[in-house]
């Protein structure tokens, strides 16, 4: 392990710098770097890995902020290299279980037709047919320009080649071009935030407002939903430059800003909510404990809304995703705007998705493998007998653990909240027309499932039957 100096890579974006890395001193390096985002500890900024193999797709670690965390330590870059073989205790068995597991996903729709066909953005009509597609900062479900960003516009307008990760059979990953300019993606998330949440619905706009913000190093989610929230502010005549919603070339244009803290960049590269706050409109910010929210409108998604509020990092999908069972049927179809049964349902999303999280398992396998398929995998990997059971307690005990870290750090009820809008304020038109979040009702069931008081804080007891003795809040 070395330590090198950076100054000659130190100011270059997220691109030039890669490639430049990837080749250093003569050598083949893979390659985590940040961008100008998190060189200037902007707080949405992100760290950008490089592609996995010939027409892989590079990865992003963003919500959160840590491209700060590097730029703050004034660490530019990590550079890895290696020729060793990850060890397995049954290969045999592994091989099996892959090959099973693989037979799965060939039989779900979503893994095997649709997100290969038309990659994540498939969701947006399905979404804003809904009507919980977030658009004009959350202010609308539905709109009849959605179609402009969909999926299906994406593959006939900007796609060139889909990609995967490394060894994965969906390939749900888009290689796009527009007119001016090359590279990986949007998703959808990235859509919604940097399309209709912006008032925006011209997918060439959007993916190369992508582009910049991978390049530049930002969290495309946290810069749309902030740019949006910005737009909002400036309708009500609080900011002194105005940004209006539907001007793809504004937005565009902030995004450099953003990433140099340049003029108005300087306050919309702290997120959403220190931008509201200094301008005496909280309300106006679409975040969770500071998080800016993704890409769907609890008002039409009352477990997916308990999933925002309950999250341990703040606003995301990714902790408990609802959507699956009150919008895509996955494993089966709920009503989505019947709050009773929610938590229950949350709790097993949220346990199984951190113990997914730990195996380092995309979510997507989630769509048609079970516990039991998992603990196989992992008993083959280390030798170490798990059963379905095994897997969803660990699970438990890492997002309970997360909670009391949490909870140690003064988070508690008060924070388990919603933007007021979703609590007060129904939408008023498309498919979830006339509904606001019920959260107080299921707060108060999910924490007595949780084993946590009424204030959120875990009990003694859940923690020492989760083997967290140790812990002292």
């Amino acid at each position: 392990i070395e330590v090198r100096e950076a100054d000659e890579f130190w100011g270059e974006r997220v691109h030039s710098a890669t490639e430049k890395l990837a080749g250093y001193d003569g050598d083949k390096f893979r390659v985590a770097t940040i961008g100008p985002g998190g060189e200037n500890l902007a707080l949405i900024s992100s760290i950008m890995f490089d592609k996995t193999g010939n027409g892989g797709r590079g990865g992003v670690a963003a919500r959160g902020g840590p491209g700060a965390v590097m730029g703050s330590k004034k660490l530019k870059a990590i550079l890895v290299k290696g020729s060793g073989k990850v060890q397995v205790a049954d290969p045999d068995s592994l091989k099996f279980f892959v090959s099973e597991t693989r037979k799965k996903l060939n039989e779900s729709p979503i893994t095997s037709q649709a997100l290969p066909k038309f990659g994540t953005n498939v969701l947006v009509n399905v979404i804003n047919a809904h009507g919980l597609l977030p658009i004009r900062n959350f202010s609308e479900g539905t709109s009849p320009d959605a179609d402009g960003v969909s999926g299906e516009t994406l593959t006939e307008k900007v796609l060139k080649k889909r990609s995967a990760c490394f060894g994965c059979p969906i390939g749900c990953g888009r290689k796009t071009a527009t007119q001016t300019a090359s590279g990986d993606g949007p998703e959808y998330e990235t859509v919604f935030a940097l399309g209709p949440e912006c008032g925006i619905f011209d997918i060439s706009q959007v993916t190369e407002a992508n582009y910049l913000c991978n390049d530049y190093g930002l969290d495309t989610i946290s810069t749309g939903v902030t740019i949006g929230c910005a737009m909002e502010l400036g309708e009500k005549g609080l900011m002194e430059e105005k940004i209006e919603f539907g001007d793809g070339e504004a937005l565009k244009s902030l995004i450099p800003r953003i990433a140099n803290r340049e003029g108005i960049g300087d306050s919309l590269a702290d997120g959403s909510r220190r931008l509201a706050d200094s301008l005496g409109s909280p309300q106006s910010s679409m975040s969770v404990k500071g998080l800016e929210l993704p890409a769907y409108d609890p008002r039409g998604s009352q477990g997916m809304g308990l999933a925002f509020a309950t999250s341990n990092r703040g606003g995301c999908h990714l902790r408990g995703y609802m959507i699956g069972w009150e919008v895509l049927g996955v494993p089966k179809l709920i009503d989505r705007f019947n709050w009773s049964g929610k938590a229950d349902l949350l709790v097993r999303g949220q346990n199984q998705y951190a113990a997914m999280d730990s195996l380092i398992v995309c979510k997507f396998v989630g769509y048609n493998v079970n516990e039991e398929y998992l603990s196989r995998l992992l008993t083959a990997v280390t030798g170490v007998n798990y059963v379905q059971e095994d897997l969803m307690e660990i699970g438990e005990r890492v997002y309970t653990l997360e909670r009391a870290f949490n909870a140690r750090e003064g988070f508690g009820r008060k924070d388990d909240t919603l933007p007021d809008r979703f609590l007060t304020t129904p939408l008023s038109e498309g498919g979830s027309k006339g509904s606001v979040v019920h959260l107080r009702e299921m707060l108060d069931e999910y924490y007595s499932i949780r084993g946590w008081d009424e204030n959120g804080i875990p009990k003694r007891k859940t923690l020492d039957r989760l083997s967290l003795d140790f812990v002292d809040i």
